[in-house]
């Protein structure tokens, strides 16, 4: 989750550039660089760190080109590193290129560009594409005008993945040539000079008029114009949209609360949290782990430590790693894990989950556990944080800067980074390849899906009206989804101050079915098709005894059963808790909206818990 501005028009582009950046500086903060034509050619000034050191650079003050593409980086491939940092030039300078997203295949590009003689000077994926696009730009014979588009669209032709680019040419002054698929661009139209960003906020002080590109469509600007092409290079028309957005309402993309902007980026937290791990014929690459087969082979026990929702998608994890990897895993509450003397030695791996790395709890429980001499791996959404500089080993969820207290789209990154790190222990050991192939393929399909999940909001809503009264409600689960009951209850509680509980539908019978009377409210969710059986008959008793009943399930059941039925999409029963804590995520948020309270800013919460 990186963030692009853009600037061609009459005046400087550096200040406005660096003040963009500093706009969407949330999106990340590893690095930032900004790249102008100059008389000389392409300048390039970028450093490692926050955007608030470009100031520091020497040499820009001078500059005084009026065209310019700037970045700030969320790092995914490669460490926060100068060298890293974008803009990014090929080998020959003459094209220079900023990128939000993830390339999948620049594995594959860069090999080929290699056996073409290119060199490549950073560990990013980003830099394949100033490399492609020379590549075709002299393989073209014509010297037209629109022969800097023709190589611009040949290659996103090759890329596979995410993107929003931007790219400047030495031997085009007078334009830039932008794209899109699948991460957020739009282009601000001012009077002789036009904007570009991830997002409106960066530029709604310059203008209030947007283009919004569609995937696959290209624009070129210039100081007047701004022209549009399809992915057949196609000219076409686009019309402007007036924004009369706030600042505050700005930053929210037009959502009413940072919560339920969050829940629908998560396709596009869990596309970039996939990243290039893998894809269908390919192995799991994890760049930054160095296990082997004998030590994996060699432990006892792996453990699941953390706080809250991120303890939950360690319990999804304990369901994967065990099943998928065949090690016993446990999970455990870090608030009470130093506590018990716990059973850990150099044949344990202790795993770490917490979305800010600063989790308190979390942390004192890793330096327990590496003085045990057990090896400690760091899972966290924020590179360089306190967990991820004490842990042996770190890998990251892309989710992105999660401002809403109650975490949605860092949970749903954490399981399927979780899921992703099974598979890769999975073909370190050298296990069924049938499973671990249908998990991939099964992982790939996530964005998507989630987004077909999205669209039962409306459904969800009307269900809220009806119990955001309630006093009490209850959760249940059999198998991965008595996690996500467990999950689901947490979020009601958080955000709408209702008393919940969940329970594993078995355990109804030995106690919590006297809590159950007329009218009360039961949410289930049934993914498990072993357990689908089970599931009715423990949701029958409730409705015996009078209850209201809401099913999250993409297993087929007689619908007339209950009060309302959520379908969504049918997956890997390892992943579903993805899908099926989406519904349960809008609930809380609709009941939490009727009732009149502050969703991104419960009370008594603090996004990140610091103190024990």
């Amino acid at each position: 989750m990186c963030g692009i501005v853009g600037y061609i028009g009459n005046q400087k582009a550096s200040p406005i550039l660096i003040n963009g950046l500093l706009r969407l500086e949330y999106r990340g903060y590893d690095s930032a660089g900004i790249s102008t034509i100059e008389k000389n050619g392409l300048s390039i000034m970028k450093d490692k760190g926050r955007v608030k050191n470009l100031y520091n650079l020497e040499g820009i003050d001078n500059l005084t080109g009026t065209i310019g593409i700037a970045h700030t980086r969320w790092a995914t491939h490669g460490k926060p590193s100068q060298e890293n940092s974008h803009p990014h030039m090929d080998n020959s300078k003459t094209f220079s290129v900023v990128h939000n997203g993830i390339i999948e295949n620049y594995h594959e590009l860069r090999n080929f560009l290699t056996e073409k003689g290119y060199t490549f000077y950073s560990q990013t994926d980003t830099e394949v594409i100033p490399n492609l696009v020379h590549y075709y730009y002299n393989k073209d014979e014509k010297n037209d005008d629109l022969k800097f588009l023709r190589a611009v669209k040949n290659a996103c032709s090759d890329l596979k993945g995410s993107y929003a680019i931007e790219i400047i040419c030495k031997n085009h002054p007078n334009c830039m040539i932008v794209t899109r698929k699948d991460s957020p661009l739009v282009i601000g139209k001012g009077e002789n000079e036009n904007y570009i960003s991830s997002d409106i906020p960066a530029i709604l002080s310059f203008t209030k008029n947007f283009y919004l590109l569609d995937d696959f469509e290209f624009a070129i600007l210039t100081t007047n114009s701004v022209d549009f092409y399809n992915k057949n290079l196609e000219h076409i028309q686009k019309e402007t949209k007036s924004i009369e957005w706030n600042a505050a309402s700005a930053e929210k993309d037009g959502y009413e609360d940072f919560m339920l902007k969050e829940i629908y980026e998560q396709p596009t937290a869990i596309r970039e949290t996939i990243g290039a791990k893998f894809n269908d014929s390919s192995k799991c690459e994890f760049d930054e782990l160095n296990f082997t087969k004998e030590y994996l082979s060699s432990l006892n026990k792996i453990y699941f430590i953390a706080c809250g929702t991120a303890m939950h998608a360690g319990l999804v994890g304990k369901n994967i790693m065990e099943k998928l990897c065949k090690i016993p895993t446990e999970v455990d509450v870090a608030s009470e894990f130093r506590y018990r003397d716990p059973l850990v030695d150099n044949k344990t791996l202790c795993i770490f989950i917490s979305q800010s790395g600063e989790t308190a709890d979390t942390i004192a429980a890793l330096k327990l556990c590496k003085e045990k001499g057990a090896k400690t791996l760091a899972v966290s959404n924020v590179i360089g944080s306190s967990i991820t500089r004490e842990a042996d080993y770190s890998i990251y969820t892309h989710a992105g800067p999660e401002i809403a207290v109650a975490s949605t789209k860092a949970y749903t990154s954490q399981v399927v980074l979780v899921a992703i790190l099974a598979i890769y222990f999975a073909q370190i050991l050298e296990l069924d390849n049938k499973q671990i192939n249908d998990l991939k393929k099964d992982i790939i399909e996530l964005p998507k899906k989630i987004e077909e999940t999205l669209k039962i909001s409306e459904n969800v809503k009307g269900f809220s009206k009806k119990i955001y009264q309630e006093k009490d409600v209850f959760f249940l689960g059999r198998g991965v989804d008595e996690a996500v009951a467990k999950e689901g209850s947490l979020k009601l509680k958080e955000i709408s101050y209702i008393h919940s509980e969940s329970y594993p539908a078995g355990e109804l019978k030995h106690g919590p079915i006297a809590l159950i009377e007329n009218g009360i409210t039961v949410v289930s969710i049934i993914t498990e098709k072993h357990l689908v059986e089970k599931m009715i008959s423990n949701i029958q008793e409730v409705i015996t005894r009078g209850a209201k009943t809401l099913v999250i399930t993409n297993q087929n059941v007689d619908e007339n059963m209950f009060d309302m039925t959520i379908k969504i999409p049918e997956t890997n029963s390892f992943i579903s808790p993805i899908l099926s804590i989406i519904p349960l995520q809008l609930l809380s948020y609709y009941i939490s909206k009727e009732k009149g309270l502050d969703v991104d800013k419960p009370r008594n919460l603090a996004k990140s818990v610091t103190v024990e």
